[in-house]
């Protein structure tokens, strides 16, 4: 049986464990209000869709394609993208709970996060160069071996990153945020508050 196509199709308030999606090919799809978590999404292609106000944690993701993906509002605790296709990966990330997800090795150069909390979310040896961070909270996210090249954290908080474990030429940082390149340090400075 040949995967399912659907293009432009709208899905509204889908419980997965109710109603399994179909394995197959979703491009322009927009699904709003959808129940995915703790479902197997592997293998199925994600084409320039929309997810709003999902809960989409715990999905297994392996060799998942998603390409030009946005997601908005939406929970997403404990997703391991690093198993997901690499093949024209780009995400956009809006308003979401990234909690314990892992981005391990993948580039994510192409991708945003806006408005988003990253607790404990797992960067090693992962592409951030260029890459948007606005108004994200950073709170324990693990950053290894990361190029954070031109990565613009002006704007991010509770960010602790260690400058000689990581690329940082040309990433943008802010006060009194950017003391978290101190933090691998254990020093204290009078008068910031961090």
């Amino acid at each position: 049986m040949s995967p399912a196509y659907y293009t432009d199709k709208t899905f509204t308030k889908h419980h997965n464990i109710e109603n399994p999606l179909p394995k197959g090919d979703y491009e322009g799809c927009t699904f709003n209000q959808c129940d995915f978590s703790n479902a197997n999404l592997s293998d199925f292609r994600f084409i320039e869709c929309e997810f709003i106000d999902c809960n989409i944690s715990n999905v297994q993701l392996n060799k998942t394609a998603l390409q030009d993906v946005t997601f908005t509002n939406c929970k997403l605790w404990g997703l391991r993208f690093e198993i997901c296709s690499t093949f024209g990966f780009s995400i956009v990330f809006i308003k979401c709970q990234l909690n314990h997800a892992s981005f391990y090795k993948m580039d994510v150069s192409r991708s945003s996060f806006v408005h988003c909390n990253l607790l404990e979310v797992d960067f090693t040896e992962s592409n951030l160069s260029g890459c948007k961070l606005e108004q994200c909270d950073l709170q324990r996210a693990i950053f290894h071996s990361t190029n954070l090249e031109k990565t613009d954290f002006r704007t991010s908080t509770n960010y602790s990153i260690n400058p000689e474990r990581n690329k940082l030429k040309g990433a943008l940082f802010s006060m009194p945020e950017v003391i978290g390149l101190l933090n691998t340090y254990n020093i204290h400075i009078e008068g910031i508050n961090t």
